[in-house]
Parts: structure tokens; sequence; C-alpha cells
């Protein structure tokens, strides 16, 4: 008898161990990188010194997802070599194949199922590409309708570029993605957006309609970060990168990742920013 209720015992732990396991919420880590663009001259700042940097980052932070801004096809294609495990979507600005910057989008393979993606154009013609407004560049956004493997649960990420110069550009470019994100989720999906908005928090005039509509995470998580997320190589600052969500539970964590990579100060002229959502 005794022997019996020890093994019965054994089996009930067990039981609460497995159960306890299962009951752990399903969550996403996400990072938003400016990469910054590989044909910049900017020295022993310059892709060729750096670019392993980028790559032991992702590997040391292992995200679930992340998005990159300004990345050229070559950088893209380094980062889907070198970053394990991960596949990326995404197409070059400039003509919608692979000329110019993507905002490419990153998945865990093991993790994270891609159910469909696309890209759209920052401009009053959107599905093609073309400048818009009074913006210096061609400006897109990338959008993924992705799975959590292991929940199952789906789930909208978009990510973006806004523009550097013009005000009307930036404002009526997240304007169009605002409203984007309002058409494309009538399921309400939990939604993720990242990007470098060049745009600071007390920005409401650009930013208003977003904070009504998704929540920062920088602003909402349990532990934050208040850091600069542009550094300009140590002769700038500003707090432009930025993680937004709406339909998970909470956000446990915000983090600007100051952390130096292949013994390099910076890894880019921005730091990368992670944040962990929960289901």
């Amino acid at each position: 008898m005794k022997k019996l209720a020890i093994i019965l015992a054994l089996a009930l732990s067990a039981g609460l161990i497995a159960s306890a396991k299962n009951d752990k919420p399903a969550e996403i880590t996400v990072i938003s990188y400016n990469i910054r663009m590989g044909v910049a001259k900017d020295g022993t700042n310059s892709w060729e010194y750096r670019y392993p940097a980028s790559a032991m980052m992702i590997s040391d932070q292992k995200p679930d997802i992340f998005g990159l801004q300004e990345a050229y096809d070559f950088q893209v294609k380094y980062m889907d070599e070198y970053c394990d495990g991960y596949k990326s979507v995404g197409v070059g600005r400039e003509d919608g194949k692979s000329k110019g910057e993507h905002m490419s989008i990153f998945y865990n393979k093991k993790k994270i199922a891609l159910l469909k993606w696309g890209t759209y154009w920052l401009s009053e013609t959107p599905d093609k590409p073309s400048i818009g407004w009074d913006a210096a560049c061609i400006r897109t956004a990338t959008w993924a309708l992705m799975k959590d493997k292991a929940s199952g649960k789906k789930f909208y990420y978009v990510n973006t570029h806004l523009d550097h110069v013009g005000p009307i550009a930036k404002k009526k470019g997240l304007k169009l993605i605002v409203d984007r994100i309002k058409e494309m989720n009538p399921q309400g999906y939990p939604m993720i957006l990242t990007g470098d908005f060049n745009t600071e928090p007390h920005e409401a005039e650009i930013l208003g309609e977003l904070d009504t509509l998704m929540n920062s995470a920088r602003n909402t998580a349990v532990a934050t970060d208040n850091g600069d997320t542009f550094n300009g190589w140590g002769k700038g600052k500003g707090v432009i990168d930025h993680i937004y969500w709406s339909g998970f539970s909470t956000c446990t964590s915000f983090e600007v990742i100051r952390k130096p990579y292949m013994d390099r100060k910076f890894i880019s002229d921005h730091y990368p920013v992670k944040a962990c959502l929960i289901f």
C-alpha cells in the first residue's frame, strides 16, 4: 500500500508539473531594429566592419519575430543566412522587388507560422511603388498574418519606417497605416506595429490617432526602459523607434538594447528595441 501511495503521489506531482507547463501563458517577443543602410559611408561604422554584430544580437536576444528598417537586399540576405532558424518576407521600396531599402519581417520558423503577407507604399497610391506627399524618400510598410505554433493563436505584425523630412508625409503615412490596421483585422486578432517613426513620443499631432488605437510598449510595459533609441554613433539622441500593440493581455517588458556585440559599442546608429507580449 505504501508503495502504491508513493506511485500515486509521483503521478499526481508529474501531472501538476505538466499542467503548470501547459498553463504558461503564450507570449511573443519582438524586436524593432533600424539596421542602418548598408550603402552608407560611415567610416569604421560602415556595414563592412559591423555586419556580424547584427546577427550576433539576434542570436543572443532570440526574438520570435523582428522587423528591420533601412535594410538593403544584401543585408536582408546576410541576416537570412546567419540568423539561424529565421525566415523573412519583404520587398525593396524602389521597385517592389529587390531595389532599395526593405521593411523586412523575420520570424522564427519553429515557433511562428507565416499565413500571408504583403507590402504597401505610404503614398496617395499605396498599391504600387510611389513616393508620398512631401516625403524625401519612398516609404513602405510590410505586414504579415502569423500564428504562434504552440498556442495556435493568430496575430498581425506591421513593420514600417516613416519619412524623416516631410511633416505631411509623416502624419499621413502613419494615418494610412492606422487606417489599414483597422481594415485588415475584422477578426480582432492581436496586432503588433514596429518601426522607426522619426517621431518622439510627445508629438501628439502625429501619434495621436495611433495612441487611441494601440498601446505603446514603452508606456505600458510592466518593466520599461526610458532611454534613447537613436544614438547617431554616439553623436545623437532621440526616442524615435517604437513598438505598439493591441489585443494582447499585457506587455511585460520593454527594453532598449544597448549591449555591445563583437566589442562594438554601437551595432547601428539606432539601438534595437524589444518587447515581450502576452496573449
